[in-house]
């Protein structure tokens, strides 16, 4: 039955049609809408990769993701704006979740190392990854807090806990330190930072190799932190 033959008011979301009520257009949906947000600045990272931030526009953003540039301008208010939002959200999408570092952590550091090492690189190494380190090589000096930013959120959380996993070994006298914080440092630097720097300029390491690698680089940097 027709709702205006049964008397009813049809909901204020229809539309009458000659066979009844469609659902109106309307105004997006919250969800909708964050939806479509996360994939402006998605596609708006992969112009800025693919032009630089100087050749990239708004109107070239805009057609790109079917939006109309006033909806663009209505949340950022020039192209730079809409590449530090873009950055930041590459950045959310390459932080790991300290508690996900948590769950590998157990009584034998060395294997605690291992698994902080293998989570870190395939962090740097991972699509988003290496999204962010690309803009940050191209456009950094541009931007320069965009470094800050990624040190951060994405950075600093880990060394805190990398440094507080060596604290609990120095204070059960496994680890000799006085500076747990500098040993975090130099741990990522030894297992992570040439590995993932070969990554980013294309070469390609066998699985196997890369990890005999990192667990080479966990005994040496625990070699030089064990008490003699």
């Amino acid at each position: 039955m027709n709702p205006m033959q049964s008397g009813r008011q049809p909901p204020k979301s229809m539309t009458p049609t000659r066979s009844g009520y469609r659902p109106s257009a309307g105004r997006p949906t919250r969800e909708h809408a964050e939806r479509r947000h996360e994939q402006l600045l998605d596609c708006a990272l992969e112009i800025f990769l693919d032009n630089g931030f100087q050749r990239s526009t708004i109107d070239y953003i805009a057609t790109a993701t079917g939006m109309a540039k006033r909806t663009i301008y209505a949340r950022y208010p020039d192209k730079a704006a809409l590449f530090e939002a873009a950055v930041q959200r590459a950045v959310d999408r390459w932080i790991i979740p300290v508690e996900v570092l948590h769950e590998v952590e157990t009584e034998d550091l060395e294997e605690t190392l291992v698994a902080i090492a293998r989570i870190r690189l395939e962090s740097y190494t991972s699509p988003a990854g290496v999204a962010l380190q690309r803009i940050l090589n191209a456009e950094g000096y541009r931007f320069p807090d965009l470094y800050r930013l990624a040190f951060e959120q994405g950075t600093v959380p880990a060394l805190r806990f990398i440094a507080d996993v060596l604290g609990r070994h120095v204070a059960a006298g496994t680890v000799q330190s006085n500076d747990p914080e500098v040993l975090a440092g130099a741990f990522l630097s030894i297992t992570v930072g040439g590995p993932a720097t070969g990554l980013m300029w294309g070469v390609v390491t066998d699985p196997d190799v890369l990890d005999r690698r990192i667990r080479t680089c966990v005994r040496v940097f625990l070699d030089g932190v064990r008490p003699r």
